[in-house]
């Protein structure tokens, strides 16, 4: 299994993940042109796409829905109801050779949620746009062999950004976005000995950098006895795109 992301961040977000034959895409918050070039690299094309799976309805995930072929998209009850077969939480449901389950996620969105694939050898956990991390999840999502997780914002670099104060107290909300250091908890929590790679999604190009996202993981973590020798931790960005899992060229 290995994953393509090739926008991550508050100006669209788009995820591809491919085992053997089956190509899904997690949300499609980006134009047809930047879907097309971005598979281009893995030398996949849209035509390929065998469903997509959406997270919640706010635009910078779902806005380019209309320009995808493939008529297999699904998402929990009311986040794009006229468009996608709906699913639930932690049922599992399968495309193609990959099981899916949902997972519980906390934004303020119509039933947002994140997502494990499973392709029989190995797991990804898709955690993004959440203000905390739902305990429940552990049941499902425990020790997976890559991890996508928000890491959006530093708080004293949100608190000094101008933006209106109403828009910080949703962001630090427990319906707005994590923080670096409650990512870094969560992923202690969610990771094992199985886990090799963990993603930093959606950082914010205000509130945020990748250098400090990494310092507070590495602290966290080493803190916590984590060996940073034997796990990638590597930072998705909004117009460079990263692969991630087992991918041959």
């Amino acid at each position: 299994m290995y994953f393509h992301n090739i926008a991550s961040g508050s100006k669209g977000n788009a995820t591809i993940v491919v085992s053997n034959k089956t190509v899904i895409l997690i949300d499609m918050g980006i134009s047809f042109v930047s879907l097309q070039e971005g598979m281009k690299e893995i030398n996949i094309s849209p035509s390929e796409i065998d469903a997509a799976i959406f997270t919640h309805d706010h635009s910078d995930h779902y806005r380019g829905l209309k320009f995808l072929k493939t008529k297999k998209c699904y998402a929990l009850e009311g986040t794009l109801p006229s468009l996608c077969k709906v699913v639930e939480l932690y049922k599992p449901f399968t495309i193609k050779d990959i099981t899916v389950t949902p997972l519980k996620t906390s934004h303020d969105a119509t039933n947002p949620c994140g997502y494990m694939l499973e392709d029989g050898k190995e797991k990804l956990v898709y955690i993004t746009d959440t203000g905390m991390f739902v305990d429940e999840n552990l049941k499902y999502c425990k020790n997976p062999d890559y991890l996508v997780i928000e890491s959006n914002h530093d708080i004293s670099m949100e608190l000094k950004t101008n933006r209106p104060q109403v828009l910080k107290e949703r962001v630090l909300s427990d319906h707005g976005h994590l923080c670096n250091e409650d990512s870094a908890y969560a992923s202690l929590d969610i990771m094992g000995p199985n886990t090799k790679e963990i993603y930093l999604a959606h950082l914010s190009e205000e509130a945020n950098t990748p250098e400090t996202a990494l310092k507070a993981y590495r602290e966290i973590f080493l803190d916590h006895n984590v060996d940073l020798d034997k796990i990638k931790i590597i930072c998705l960005q909004q117009n460079v795109s990263t692969t991630g899992g087992h991918y041959e060229n």
